[in-house]
């Protein structure tokens, strides 16, 4: 059996003593140095606690000690997950300069196994956007063209992993912020189950579809990540936990495994994109699949549910950003109501202000029943056609995205056209499942394919074992960009 697991060959290089954690970090470092700039995936270094945390293991290899499966892996986070210490800005403007005083649970799980955290990572401001351009810092750009965008709103994670400036990342995924990135850079993108990792600690944009995953090198890489850090947690109220570890079951054989195809999702994507998925399919009926079609109309109004529901949450959670409590407050104002007006104009970005005044619409007194009411029902409606699909299938495979990294400032003046890059994930946060992006081919300008795999909610081992076998069966995948970042 092949592996891809850049995890587990760094951490045989640890407990073999190949190379000294302290060494390792260093390495990391300098390639952040170096490469950062041309791709802007980094907006905070922390070198402190990365090489104390990896004085730290280096004691315990000396000791001979045995270490966690992520113990001294240098790692990424982004820059909505709350870490104690450190600055956590959500690349706006409004939270610049905010130092939490307490960790998420996620990170508090990385930390208590030493994970070696060089940094927080860009991303779009407060997750919206799907370009990763919405930032206060700057767009970062696309590992195998820095002209391109890197996806959003997790773009940041996706270009420090592909470009081997980490060997993971944690990034969030409300619509696909996950997913999209990594098939527009070429990694594998996990978004688990609705309530399998904790949410406490991530800054909220809309709390009934966020979800924290990994972006990674490989499957066998975001299942040890997703091992580590999938524990109820009674801190998050809509926290489950996982159904059992992932990783030991990684390599079980996928003959007679019923992939659904439902052919909505394949009605505006790309040529290329199409040709890409095919040339998938042949891959998994070597393998011993067996296909299904699938009608599902109702993903069609997957967009205006949504931007509907995310944008009405996104108004109710962002109403604490008034510069009295915490945050940036204007310099001049007149009165309380100034300040906070002139507060909230100053300190968000365009893009942000744009979904607040959309929530505040859709939740107004006049339009509550015809927008916001309508939209609950229909989610309803999601979930049961989802329900019913996997009646008749075990997973589902459909494109991440309809299109190929395109260059960057192209759709930023066209709201509608950018949300259309949502188009094949957001049902998915929708109905609270979990989905896997996982490269598949390259377009015809040569860049990444991303194919989405979807499992019924709590079907994470049945799930990431079908990447897993996709992923060993289509051969070596261009997960890394040569000539940039780390080579070990």
């Amino acid at each position: 059996m092949k592996t891809h697991g850049t995890v587990a060959r760094l951490h045989g290089m640890l407990e073999s003593r190949k190379i000294s954690c302290t060494e390792l970090t260093k390495v990391y470092l300098s390639a952040v140095g170096r490469d950062n700039a041309a791709l802007n995936a980094y907006v905070k270094t922390t070198p402190e606690t990365a090489l104390e945390t990896a004085r730290r293991v280096d004691e315990k290899i000396a000791a001979g000690q045995p270490l966690a499966p992520l113990e001294g892996i240098p790692m990424t986070l982004k820059d909505n997950i709350s870490t104690k210490g450190i600055e956590t800005t959500c690349c706006s403007r409004m939270l610049r300069g905010y130092v939490p005083i307490y960790d998420a649970t996620v990170w508090k799980i990385l930390k208590g196994q030493n994970a070696v955290l060089l940094g927080k990572t860009n991303m779009d401001e407060f997750a919206m956007g799907s370009t990763c351009e919405n930032s206060c810092f700057g767009g970062a750009g696309n590992p195998r063209d820095p002209g391109r965008v890197a996806g959003g709103s997790s773009g940041g994670v996706a270009a420090a992993v592909v470009g081997n400036l980490a060997a993971y990342g944690l990034g969030s995924d409300t619509g696909g912020s996950i997913r999209e990135p990594a098939s527009f850079c070429g990694a594998v993108g996990f978004k688990p189950t609705y309530g399998a990792v904790s949410r406490y600690g991530l800054v909220a944009f809309a709390s009934s579809f966020d979800q924290i995953g990994p972006i990674a090198q490989s499957v066998e890489d975001a299942a040890l990540v997703y091992d580590a850090v999938a524990r109820r947690d009674p801190m998050d109220p809509t926290s489950s936990g996982s159904r059992g570890a992932v990783s030991p079951a990684l390599g079980k054989d996928v003959r007679g495994l019923k992939i659904g195809i439902p052919k909505e999702y394949f009605d505006e994507i790309r040529s290329d994109v199409a040709q890409a998925l095919q040339k998938a399919a042949g891959v998994w009926r070597s393998l011993g699949a067996e296909f299904v079609e699938l009608s599902m109309p109702s993903v069609k109004l997957g967009l205006p549910i949504y931007y509907i529901l995310a944008c009405a949450e996104a108004s109710s959670n962002l109403g604490r950003y008034d510069g009295i409590r915490y945050g940036y407050c204007t310099p001049h104002y007149a009165d309380r109501d100034e300040m906070v007006c002139r507060t909230r104009s100053e300190g968000f970005g365009r893009e942000v202000k744009r979904r607040i005044l959309l929530g505040t619409y859709v939740l107004s007194a006049g339009y509550y029943d015809a927008y916001y009411k309508k939209a609950q029902n229909l989610r309803g409606a999601v979930v049961r056609t989802f329900d019913r699909a996997f009646g008749e299938c075990d997973l589902m495979m459909t494109p991440t995205v309809p299109v190929t990294a395109f260059k960057k400032g192209r759709k930023t003046e066209d709201p509608v056209e950018n949300y259309q890059t949502d188009i094949c994930t957001v049902p998915i946060n929708i109905a609270g499942l979990p989905a896997v992006s996982l490269p598949c081919g390259a377009g015809k300008d040569g860049l990444p394919v991303g194919m989405q795999l979807i499992g019924p909610r709590f079907s994470e081992t049945a799930l990431l074992n079908a990447a897993f076998q996709y992923e060993q069966a289509a051969g070596e995948a261009p997960y890394r960009v040569d000539g940039m970042g780390v080579r070990l």
